[in-house]
């Protein structure tokens, strides 16, 4: 595992987010504090303080890096309060470890309801007991609850050393984009367009993430944008191994890369590191029943400021009322947003999810499963409006 500054750079949606849940005042904000070492949340006797989720990138030692969110309580009260109390469900949903937080001194019925929901869970979860210098000797009806004093520092070094290890479990196997498709010795040319939503001298995440697992697999990697494609592969002297291309040029690069050649796009190679790819296909063929009316919702998982031809305020919505000749109503959110009335929607179209965690993005699929509405990918959708969704699909061993 990479130690020092490297850990700082791992992007937030590859860290595991340890999210702290609880009643009000029972002092999650200072715990967080305590284990970070920083002031990050607010801290106040006024019950209610913390509002929105706070999120703080941290390296977890021995572990490595983490993401500790910080909710307001469940208990809250209130129309303001009980979109907090949405918000702070929905960060504890998505959570790959919950630290439940109660006072020393209570324990009430909404503590019990909570830790039965997660002690027989498949979520890691633990218990933990905070402010006993006010109740020092008081024990929670849980044998393997965790005792600390946020404030004094008491049993917080224990707590941390806790967490590395439960988390050491939690990311045991770490999947990776390419694994699976190269070998050392291989040639991968990846098509990047210049992205003008990324900042001047970047690539976007999904392209550098791709680039260094080539490399970390021993195969050459080379980049060139889609305009110098054809000519590239003709000076090359030899067939490359796999190709991969920003979705929105998948029709062009389809053309030019010969047809016994692997191809893919990034979109899509970050639906199977995210979510289900074969849900994601399955989802996509919805677009064959949108009619006159129907309402798609575009779903990003990050906040960007949307360009002038953005992809998926503008190209998407055109792409697929081209290939349909319906009059479709797009509707767009961002961030953490979800709509709780998905079943208004025939469709979703979700981004790539770079900058959300994997289980984000399932728990996300399998909400619109239980409510009936197919959920696709933006790379798996304009590779089926442009009718080369098989051949992009192929390689990652799904027939179409």
């Amino acid at each position: 595992m990479t130690t020092g500054a490297a850990m700082q750079r791992e992007p937030w949606s590859n860290r595991p987010h340890i999210v702290l849940v609880g009643r009000r005042n029972v002092g999650k904000s200072s715990l967080m504090n305590a284990l970070t070492n920083q002031p990050m949340s607010l801290v106040s006797d006024v019950p209610g303080t913390t509002t929105d989720p706070v999120k703080k990138a941290f390296e977890l030692l021995p572990f490595g890096p983490v993401v500790f969110v910080d909710t307001g309580g469940l208990d809250d009260v209130g129309e303001l309060g009980l979109m907090r109390v949405h918000r702070a469900r929905r960060e504890m949903a998505a959570a790959d470890l919950v630290l439940h937080v109660v006072e020393a001194g209570e324990w009430s019925a909404a503590d019990e309801e909570l830790h039965s929901r997660f002690a027989s869970g498949p979520t890691p979860y633990i218990l933990v007991v905070n402010k006993i210098d006010r109740a020092p000797g008081w024990r929670a009806p849980v044998a393997e609850a965790r005792y600390v004093s946020a404030t004094a520092g008491e049993g917080v070094a224990v707590l941390k050393g806790e967490l590395s290890n439960r988390l050491r479990t939690v990311t045991a196997v770490q999947p990776t984009i390419l694994g699976d498709l190269v070998k050392g010795g291989d040639l991968v040319v990846l098509v990047v367009p210049l992205d003008l939503e990324a900042p001047k001298g970047r690539l976007i995440l999904p392209q550098v993430m791709a680039l260094r697992d080539v490399l970390d697999h021993d195969a050459a990697g080379l980049v060139v944008k889609e305009r110098e494609l054809y000519a590239t592969l003709a000076r090359l002297g030899r067939k490359p191994d796999l190709v991969i291309c920003d979705s929105q040029v998948v029709l062009k690069v389809s053309a030019d890369v010969p047809p016994d050649v692997r191809l893919t796009t990034f979109s899509i190679l970050f639906a199977r590191l995210k979510g289900d790819l074969a849900g994601f296909v399955k989802g996509a063929r919805a677009i064959e029943t949108l009619r006159d009316g129907d309402r798609v919702l575009i779903a990003e998982a990050c906040s960007h400021h949307p360009i002038a031809d953005d992809i998926g305020r503008v190209k998407i919505p055109r792409w697929i009322r081209q290939y349909t000749g319906r009059e479709i109503v797009f509707e767009s959110i961002q961030g953490t947003d979800w709509p709780a009335d998905l079943e208004r929607y025939k469709l979703v179209v979700h981004c790539g999810g770079c900058m959300a965690t994997a289980k984000v993005i399932r728990l996300r699929q399998a909400e619109a499963a239980e409510k009936g509405v197919p959920v696709t990918n933006y790379g798996v959708a304009i590779s089926y409006v442009h009718g080369v969704l098989p051949r992009v699909v192929a390689p990652l061993g799904i027939v179409e």
